[in-house]
């Protein structure tokens, strides 16, 4: 009867260390999906005020770039009307023609100066729209990576 009363022993002794071994293991593991949740969350909750904030610094930059092309336009407008009263007020046909002449010279050139200048501020919303949202792949990855089973 000893024996079995060691036997008995023994099983119960190692179904305890099981147990206990068992519910240490689920607490290291909901320990860490927690982690892993809140990294997560973490995550998302930084991709969307980067997005927000991609969204705004956007949304600025085509206000500006609006702003830029009406002024450009009414700029544009008043010298085409300036140069039609000069060319309609001129002594001559040769006085006219030169009136023309400087004028499609100058818009010529205030056009390719406007492209340059919408070029650039194109570029500029570009870089400081992409900024924001630059990080996030990198922030993905490290995120995946911390949270791997091993």
């Amino acid at each position: 009867m000893t024996k079995a009363k060691s036997t008995g022993e023994k099983a119960t002794a190692t179904a305890e260390s099981a147990l206990e071994n068992g519910a240490e293991a689920l607490k290291a593991g909901l320990e860490k999906a927690l982690k892993n949740y809140d990294a997560m969350l973490g995550f998302g909750k930084e991709t969307a005020e980067a997005c927000v904030k991609s969204a705004t610094v956007a949304g600025k930059r085509v206000e500006s770039l609006n702003n830029e092309l009406y002024s450009y336009s009414r700029q544009s407008i008043d010298d085409a009307i300036a140069a039609t009263k000069a060319v309609m007020g001129s002594k001559s046909v040769h006085e006219a023609f030169e009136f023309q002449t400087d004028f499609a010279k100058s818009a010529f050139e205030s056009y390719v100066g406007q492209l340059s200048r919408v070029s650039e501020m194109v570029t500029e919303a570009t870089k400081e729209t992409y900024a924001p949202l630059k990080g996030r792949m990198q922030a993905w990855l490290d995120v995946v990576q911390t949270s791997r089973v091993d």
